[in-house]
């Protein structure tokens, strides 16, 4: 895995097009600088959402996505162990592995993965993953389900996950 940094206000972590294992597998995230107040627990966002998504999506002729179970509770938990470690990162940790995680959740395959922190609204965090090519690509592929968490780390800083399901 390589990370790139690009000096600007935002930074981006592109692993998109990354196929893990030949089981169609995409990755992707980014970064602001905005910080928000500490809120308890994570938060599914992923009725908010969805209309954002669906929109983007009927303007270039697809299929609507709808509410994915496993997709949201596999988002709220990368949310959650991105805020628990402060990091934004598709892979926490040693042994870690995107594939795995889905199945645990139940993620339909194909499945795609969006990162981002420090948005301050889930309409922010849609709109930089709309603003990033790689993301942008990620939620215009051929998917069916969606699932969108934030969950807050310590010093309040928001940490949000997208997973889009087949």
């Amino acid at each position: 895995m390589t990370e790139f940094s690009i000096p600007s206000r935002r930074g981006f972590l592109v692993l998109s097009g990354l196929t893990l294992g030949g089981t169609g597998l995409l990755l992707a995230g980014c970064s602001t600088t905005a910080v928000m107040t500490p809120m308890p627990g994570s938060e599914d966002d992923t009725v908010a959402a969805l209309p954002m998504v669906n929109k983007l999506r009927a303007s270039k002729g697809l299929a609507a996505l709808s509410l994915d179970a496993s997709a949201r509770k596999a988002a709220g938990i990368q949310a959650m162990r991105m805020a628990k470690a402060e990091e934004m990162k598709h892979l926490i940790g040693l042994g870690d592995d995107f594939g795995a995680r889905m199945k645990k959740s139940d993620v339909a395959l194909p499945a795609a993965e969006n990162i981002a922190a420090g948005q301050k609204s889930v309409d922010a965090a849609v709109q930089a993953w709309i603003d990033s090519p790689k993301h942008l690509e990620n939620m215009l592929g051929n998917y069916r389900g969606l699932g969108v968490a934030m969950a807050p780390a310590k010093d309040g800083r928001p940490y949000w996950a997208m997973v889009l399901s087949g």
